[in-house]
């Protein structure tokens, strides 16, 4: 064999081994147009006169966009491929930056631009990280190892969600154009995360239409009944963005008078200690985890129980010190919830459902942004209800959780129950 054939071979291996690259930016960019709205309810509070209530309004309304398009994503990517499914979605999110970009005064506008970015997420998180997990193995990516993909798909949200939040913090504070400048810039980093993803190869052949079910079959997700899903996936699920808005929703608002002249850019650095806590401890995920026990989903929940206490405790000292660690700790939840829940998809899913089953998963997740418009309302019409005593509350659940998943740790295996059928 030649040089120059040597040298050709191992370039294009090199070019495999990246593939992975192009779909995660595609992740990343919907992750940033996901999460820069955030840092911002501050500023929507302050210089555009909204409640409490509907700024969390706001920040929930992207799930309307988020369950159905991981719900309906993850199974037509199976049937149709990864490609067709995920190649819209940055365009997608870009009209939804757009929208948010204009429409600051305008509540309507606002939700829209909001359920847009929603759509885009769920498509990214959902396709994404099906297609992200398929090229970190082989043939693609045949020096990869085992978790590879969860933690590269789990990485390349929680940076996108960390930098979309940081950098729109820091514009709306101290740019021009503070209710429009950080929709432009995320604009500008989608349109070139949509023209790598292009070139990204297929690793789902579409199925032929003879062989295709009804797609009312294939929305159906068999292993979202297995119960190692139901008692350790599904305890932990909805604590992922739980803690996420707690951390970077719940405790800037709480903090907004007793963060010194600069609110909005301490929301965002908040956002970031979080968002930045959760990737770090993404990293060490797949050594925490392990296939003999729900080691990696306690680990989560015992960060969990002590955040929820902690931003209990910001709640009734209101001090900068309480709020910067108790946010940290959240975002370490937030992480290791996030990454251990994939990893346990991964185990428990078949080869034609991962996608379906990863989308059910997300969606669980997804409930937990509903945590600071609860407390709202809650503080708003029960006077006597407290943040601190409604913080406790989840600091409770969250052990009771945790509970659960100790019980349920080593039962219900995917490894035992296939060596229990191969033996049969």
């Amino acid at each position: 064999m030649s040089v120059e054939t040597l040298l050709s071979n191992r370039s294009t291996e090199n070019r495999s081994a990246r593939a992975w690259l192009m779909v995660a930016a595609s992740m990343f960019a919907v992750a940033w147009g996901g999460n820069e709205f955030t840092p911002l309810l501050v500023m929507y509070r302050i210089d555009h006169g909204y409640s409490p209530v509907m700024v969390d309004f706001f920040l929930f309304a992207y799930v309307v966009g988020i369950v159905p398009a991981l719900l309906l994503g993850g199974p037509l990517s199976d049937r149709l491929g990864r490609r067709p499914i995920m190649l819209p979605a940055p365009f997608i999110a870009i009209a939804g930056s757009t929208l948010l970009a204009f429409g600051a005064d305008s509540a309507a506008v606002l939700i829209v631009g909001r359920i847009l970015c929603g759509i885009a997420l769920g498509i990214g998180m959902a396709v994404g990280g099906s297609w992200v997990k398929e090229l970190s193995a082989a043939p693609w990516d045949p020096d990869a190892t085992e978790g590879s993909g969860a933690r590269r798909a789990a990485m390349s949200l929680t940076a996108g969600f960390a930098l979309g939040a940081g950098f729109a913090g820091v514009l709306a504070q101290w740019a021009p154009l503070p209710s429009a400048l950080a929709y432009v810039l995320h604009i500008v980093i989608t349109v070139l995360a949509g023209v790598a993803l292009w070139r990204a190869p297929e690793t789902r052949a579409a199925q032929p239409k003879t062989e295709r079910r009804r797609l009312i079959d294939d929305l159906k997700i068999p292993s979202a009944g297995h119960r190692r899903f139901l008692y350790v996936v599904v305890p932990l699920a909805p604590w992922v963005f739980g803690a996420a808005s707690v951390g970077y929703a719940v405790i800037p608002a709480l903090m907004t008078g007793h963060s010194g002249n600069a609110p909005v850019a301490f929301s965002a650095f908040l956002c970031v200690v979080a968002l930045a806590c959760g990737f770090a401890i993404q990293s060490l995920g797949r050594k925490i985890d392990t296939n003999s026990n729900a080691r990696g989903a306690v680990v989560a929940l015992v960060f969990l129980v002590i955040g929820m206490a902690a931003a209990a405790l910001v709640a009734s000292t209101l001090t900068v010190a309480a709020a910067i660690v108790a946010a940290a700790i959240l975002g370490c939840g937030y992480g290791m919830a996030l990454v251990s829940g994939l990893l346990e998809i991964q185990r428990i899913a078949g080869p034609d459902d991962l996608a379906g089953l990863t989308a059910v998963f997300y969606s669980i997740t997804y409930i937990g942004f509903a945590v600071p418009a609860v407390l709202a309302m809650l503080s708003e019409s029960i006077p006597a209800l407290s943040y601190t005593a409604t913080l406790l509350f989840g600091s409770a659940a969250a052990a009771a959780c945790l509970v659960l998943v100790l019980f349920k740790s080593r039962s219900h295996l995917p490894a035992d129950e296939s060596a229990m059928v191969k033996a049969g």
